[in-house]
Formats: structure tokens, C-alpha cells, sequence
């Protein structure tokens, strides 16, 4: 098996202004001035060693990501792309009402080409009760300074279901978001996740699944009439403009992962895949803690596939199984063969149904067992 001769890149910044009641990612309120050089320093100290991994691939995708990468100055992305050949897309996270280093303009100047809006909602309750500290009003300047700035590519992230949502209220959402004119809308269920405020004090008013079925369903019928194609569970995207970086990981491609707490992948050539983390305090990584670096066992390795390949709604050809994991097809032909005759999945290409896409999880479940 040949590793994959191009890679993504993701670069993690731990720090947010404070932290969101439902987010599970690594991040850290900033209770001190913000250790902008010293961490931009451990990162490119980080990225040196990666390389040592990953030869001479292509590094195809950037993706700056938190936290709240926004917190930072365009100088220090431009210093870290300095370091990089031309990557093909290059995407910062950015919060409204937190660019306070720099403006868009500055961004894209650095080599920025495509901003990613945490928007989340355009409630100003509602943004209340998520913990975010930008308003309504913040979410279209935003963008429009995005625009402003010629980013090649404009993502808004919303949520639904949220606490005390309607049908109505969660498509007014996304009709607010969707005048905005993004390229891509990352539109995704509100879950609580362990080891958040949300797990320890959850929301009241949660709408219960029939009426999230019945939100999702909606919604995707208005973002569609509007030109934005479901192309994976949550990311919907105009002609020419999905997500390049993430579906590299749905693809189950490899990628470096530098910064406190980033996760990477890679198959080095023998085939083996392996994974990596890094300290996931901030502390830690700038006193120059390397990780840990594990290798996916083989049996491990179809379940890994398929729960990454499935959410794509075109999935991927059967071929990338072999070439991404190094296993024959036949490991998991038999269980493809059953969903394919359960009308699940779709004959001759990795790929549910319709209907089977309905049921996506229990259909993951299946090859994780």
C-alpha cells in the first residue's frame, strides 16, 4: 500500500475568549496576555518534526483551526505559510466580533482563502444560551468583510435544535444565513457531549427527536432549493466550493496535526497507519511536549473507514478501501453485500441509499463490531 502522495495540514490555537457550554474541542479560556510568538514559534518547531513523517507528499489543505484561531494577528499566519508550498485551500476559523488582531483584508493578504463563520445562530436568545459572545449584527459584518476582503470561499457554521427551537424558528436561521450568500453552510444538530457545562447542566427545552427529524428534513429541502448540495452529514456546499480539507478526512487521507491537542494521521511505507496527538495542554506543548504517536491496529482499520467514508453522500469507490487501509476488499465485501441487499447501500460503490443514509449510524455500527 502507498501512502497518499498528498496531505493535509491542521493547525490547532487552544485559546477562545471564553468557552462555549457545549463545545468538547480543546479549548481554553485566555485568562493571560495571549503567548502569541512563543506559540507561533513551538508550531513551526512542531511542523519541522512532522515533516520528518511525511518525506516530500504535498501538503494540498490548511486548516487553522480552534479554539479561536482569530485571536491571532495575520502576521503570524503569514510567517507559518512562509513555510509552506502553495496549498490549494488554505481556511481559518474565525468567530464574529473576535478578529481582533487583524482585519479579513490582513487574513487574505497572509494567504488566508477561505474563512470558516462560527455563527451558530441568528437568535440573539439563543446565542445567549450557547455562550457566545458575538451578536446578530456582528454575524453579517462578518461576512461581508469576508466578501470584502475576495476569500475565495466563505463558510457559516449554524446549529440546530436547539433549546426551545421550532421547525420555524430553526429555518429562519438558515434563511438569515443563507442571505448572507456563503459558499458552504456547515449545518449540524446541537448534542450534548460528555465532559461539557451542557452534560453537567443541560439545557431546558431540547426538542426531542421526532421534532430534530423533522427540522433536519425541512432544512435540507430549503438549503438544496437555495444551490447548496448536501455532500456530506452535515455540510452543504454551492458548485465548486465543498470543503476540500475535510473531505480529505472522510476519505480516510492523511494529515499532520501540530499545535496543543491536534489530532494527525499517517501511513508511512510499509503501510502501516498511525496516529498522532499532541499535549493537549497549552503548557505543556509550549514547554515542547511531542505527543504520542499509536499505531491503528489492522482489525481496527475497515470500521475506521466506512464511519468516515459513509457520511459522505456520495461515498467514495470501492478501490480507496484497499488503497487507504491495505486490506482486500473482502474483509468487508460480505456486509456491504448484505446492506446492498437490504437496499442500504448502493451496488458497486461504497455509498448508502437514501434510505440508507437515514440510518447511517447502525449501518457504522455494523462494520465497527
Amino acid at each position: 500500500m502507498k501512502p497518499p502522495n498528498e496531505v493535509g495540514l491542521y493547525v490547532h490555537f487552544p485559546w477562545c475568549v471564553q468557552k462555549c457550554p457545549y463545545c468538547d474541542f480543546n479549548s481554553h479560556p485566555l485568562k493571560e496576555p495571549l503567548r502569541e510568538a512563543e506559540y507561533r514559534e513551538a508550531l513551526l518547531d512542531d511542523f519541522e518534526r512532522e515533516l520528518e513523517r511525511f518525506g516530500d507528499r504535498r501538503i494540498a489543505t490548511v486548516y487553522f483551526g480552534g479554539g479561536t484561531p482569530s485571536l491571532f494577528s495575520a502576521e503570524t499566519f503569514r510567517i507559518l505559510l512562509d513555510r509552506l508550498p502553495d496549498a490549494r485551500e488554505i481556511t481559518l476559523e474565525a468567530n464574529p466580533g473576535t478578529v481582533e488582531r487583524g482585519d479579513f483584508a490582513a487574513y487574505r493578504q497572509a494567504g488566508i482563502t477561505r474563512v470558516s463563520l462560527g455563527a451558530q445562530s441568528f437568535d440573539a436568545a439563543r446565542l445567549n444560551v450557547l455562550g457566545r459572545i458575538h451578536n446578530v449584527d456582528d454575524i453579517g459584518n462578518a461576512a461581508r468583510e469576508a466578501k470584502s476582503a475576495a476569500v475565495q470561499s466563505l463558510n457559516v457554521d449554524l446549529m440546530y435544535a436547539l433549546p426551545g427551537q421550532t421547525v420555524d424558528e430553526a429555518l429562519d436561521d438558515l434563511a438569515q444565513a443563507i442571505r448572507l450568500e456563503p459558499d458552504h453552510i456547515s449545518w449540524y444538530q446541537l448534542t450534548i457531549e460528555p465532559r461539557t457545562e451542557f452534560a453537567r447542566r443541560p439545557p431546558v427545552g431540547l426538542p426531542d427527536v421526532d421534532r430534530a427529524c423533522e427540522i433536519e428534513e425541512a432544512g435540507i429541502e430549503l438549503l438544496e432549493r437555495h444551490g447548496y448540495r448536501r455532500y456530506e452529514v452535515s455540510a452543504f456546499a454551492r458548485e465548486g466550493h465543498p470543503c476540500e480539507h475535510n473531505v480529505n478526512y472522510w476519505r480516510f487521507g492523511d494529515y499532520l496535526g501540530i499545535g496543543a491537542g491536534a489530532h494527525g494521521k499517517f501511513t508511512n511505507d510499509d503501510g502501516e497507519v498511525f496516529r498522532t496527538a499532541k499535549p493537549s495542554q497549552p503548557r505543556l506543548y509550549l514547554a515542547g511536549g511531542e505527543g504520542e504517536t499509536t499505531a491503528v491496529p489492522y482489525d481496527e482499520l475497515p470500521g475506521e473507514f466506512m464511519m468516515n467514508a459513509l457520511r459522505l453522500v456520495d461515498g467514495v469507490e470501492e478501490k480507496l478501501f484497499e488503497a487507504r487501509t491495505g486490506l482486500g476488499f473482502d474483509v468487508v465485501g460480505d456486509r456491504v453485500a448484505e446492506f446492498v441487499d437490504w437496499g442500504l447501500m448502493d451496488a458497486g460503490r461504497l455509498a448508502l441509499t437514501t434510505t440508507g443514509f437515514r440510518q447511517l449510524n447502525g449501518v457504522v455500527l455494523r462494520f465497527l463490531a
